[in-house]
């Protein structure tokens, strides 16, 4: 280990900021915070630490940090912490506040770039959970470009309620089951109370956990570290072995972009494909590759689909929940099964310095009942569809892991509402009815904006047992904990006028997920004249200034992972 300003040879950024004449003044305010002169001739190695006291996937944050510094500290470098917000989707889903996670990623990559380059820090660990907290730390280090680790805390274990597993999902459903007088509020109550017994990111394959998939299948955790449930003592190994692994990284000079490749990129899809992962996956896989260098077209996920059969079924398609995953040998074992039929690039590098071959070469699955083989898919095509035609001309995507048989292919009339709340209350209040087409507009990035997601509409639908015979079209989003035949990210989007917009109640919509089409049933004609008439509703102006008006007027669209533009 250097003792200087130079690693291994290399000049350590920090070194800018520590060493020389000029930087006495630095030093003096660097001793004003407990450090010594040794500690500024090691590597500073910034702990990015998403830690609050909201999220339940983030309150156990306090120790996986002490784990991560003590193993920089072992390994010869400083460990620096600074802090990063996140926002629980689960907390503010159905509110206005839903408004705010999705502009939170870019937040969240601009706050790291801020700090890591007014410091110089010589590389960093990302210490993430929950569902925009992790794409927004991968779009920094991306950008950033100096040695990265990223150390996710882990999935919460289910709940048991009366002899049963449950989670996080299995309440909304709850709710609309009261609605209907088929459970009472006091077993309601009982239900929640028991449904989070912990914490972790919420127990079904939500975005969560499905970005912490994403992340080890990119390459840019530590192998076997996705799904390592909160409260396990591995969880704070693998935190401490993270430190040490982040000071290796720095000597060897790999830095993100050796890692995130269009090949890692085509891992992550497949396995996406395979665990039937969250819709969201569309919109972050995508900000992440373009702060690489890196197109990610949405055709890429069509085309992994078409390749990678479903090998996974978690809740709330499914009934195992993340923590079942882990114990069937979680990601190095999946991946050790798509390597195995050529579905993967094993030759793509991590951050231990291995390949991805290299470090699934003696994982096995160890229950064919959660990671089923090959050759006894799931489902013979991926998790998640990407639907074309005249009402999403720019794409619309849906988990169609979570679509039940009959509801692949689907043809109703429209139920129009220009925004979840009142979409909501008719679900709630019987005014959609078996075959519908429910379809909730101007709430994509610019019309929310912000992009809410739909989970309580559609976890409404499935409760008031519409689950089998309703569709849901939307320009907004979706959680992973969405089920049914739900199709989200319509683009263009109703705010720009695009062709959701001019849909009115009656008008018939064709979905065929198989076949990739999203159609409305209106002639071509008739729709021009609408588009003639078209204007934005005066209710979705809103006041100049502020986080939200600032995002509506620079975020892209949705098929293009509403980046920034």
């Amino acid at each position: 280990m250097a003792t200087g300003p130079c690693q291994n040879g290399r000049p350590l950024r920090s070194a800018g900021m520590t060493q020389g004449l000029q930087r006495s003044t630095h030093r003096a305010l660097l001793f004003a915070t407990g450090l010594r002169p040794s500690d500024l001739g090691r590597p500073l190695i910034g702990v990015v630490n998403s830690y609050n006291e909201l999220v339940p996937g983030h309150v156990h944050m306090p120790a996986l940090c002490q784990a991560i510094k003590l193993g920089i500290t072992e390994a010869g470098g400083t460990p620096l912490e600074f802090p990063s917000i996140a926002i629980c989707d689960g907390l503010c889903t159905g509110m206005e506040g839903m408004k705010m996670p999705l502009p939170s990623r870019e937040l969240i990559a601009d706050s790291i770039e801020a700090m890591m380059t007014a410091h110089a820090l010589d590389a960093m660990v990302l210490l993430s959970n929950c569902d925009k907290i992790t794409p927004g730390m991968l779009m920094a280090a991306a950008r950033l470009n100096v040695p990265t680790i990223m150390v996710t805390a882990g999935p919460m274990e289910p709940g048991r309620h009366r002899g049963r597993p449950i989670g996080y999902t299995d309440l909304m459903e709850a709710e609309a089951l009261v609605v209907r007088g088929i459970l009472s509020q006091a077993e309601l109550e009982e239900m929640v109370t028991e449904a989070c017994p912990g914490p972790g990111s919420c127990n079904m394959l939500g975005t969560a956990n499905t970005m912490s998939i994403m992340a080890e299948a990119l390459g840019m955790t530590l192998s076997d570290s996705a799904l390592i449930p909160a409260t396990h003592g591995a969880r704070i190994a693998l935190a401490r072995e993270s430190g040490r692994a982040i000071v290796a990284l720095l000597e060897r000079g790999i830095c993100p972009r050796d890692i995130l490749t269009r090949e890692a990129f085509e891992n992550a899809l497949a396995v996406d494909m395979a665990v039937g992962g969250s819709t969201n996956t569309a919109l972050h896989l995508p900000a992440i590759a373009r702060e690489a260098g890196l197109e990610l077209e949405l055709e890429a996920f069509a085309r992994s689909a078409a390749r990678v059969p479903q090998l996974v079924l978690l809740k709330p398609a499914g009934t195992h929940f993340a923590s079942d995953l882990y114990r069937a040998g979680g990601v190095p074992s999946l991946l050790s099964s798509l390597l195995a039929a050529d579905l993967v690039h094993g030759d793509c590098l991590t951050v231990n310095g291995c390949t991805i071959a290299e470090n699934v070469r003696a994982r096995h699955v160890t229950d064919d009942g959660v990671i089923h083989p090959l050759s006894s898919p799931i489902r013979p095509v991926g998790g998640l569809a990407i639907l074309y035609g005249n009402l999403a001309p720019e794409g619309s995507v849906v988990k169609s892991s979570a679509v039940v048989d009959e509801m692949l292919q689907h043809t109703g009339p429209a139920r129009v509402y220009d925004g979840e709340e009142s979409a909501l209350a008719a679900i709630l209040n019987g005014c959609v009815r078996p075959g519908d087409v429910v379809v909730i507009r101007y709430e994509g990035p610019k019309g929310g904006p912000g992009m809410r997601e739909m989970l309580m509409p559609t976890s409404a639908i499935i409760g008031m047992g519409l689950g089998r015979s309703v569709a849901l079209v939307t320009d907004g989003r979706f959680s992973g904990a969405t089920q049914g035949a739900c199709i989200g990210h319509v683009t263009p989007e109703a705010y720009l006028g695009g062709p959701i917009a001019l849909v009115r109640d009656g008008d018939c919509i064709s979905i065929d997920i198989p076949a990739g089409r999203l159609s409305l049933e209106v002639e071509t004609d008739l729709l021009d004249q609408r588009r003639a008439m078209w204007c934005l509703p005066e209710e979705k102006s809103m006041p100049a200034g502020g986080l939200l008006d600032r995002y509506r007027r620079l975020v892209g669209p949705a098929s293009r992972g509403a980046v920034l533009e």
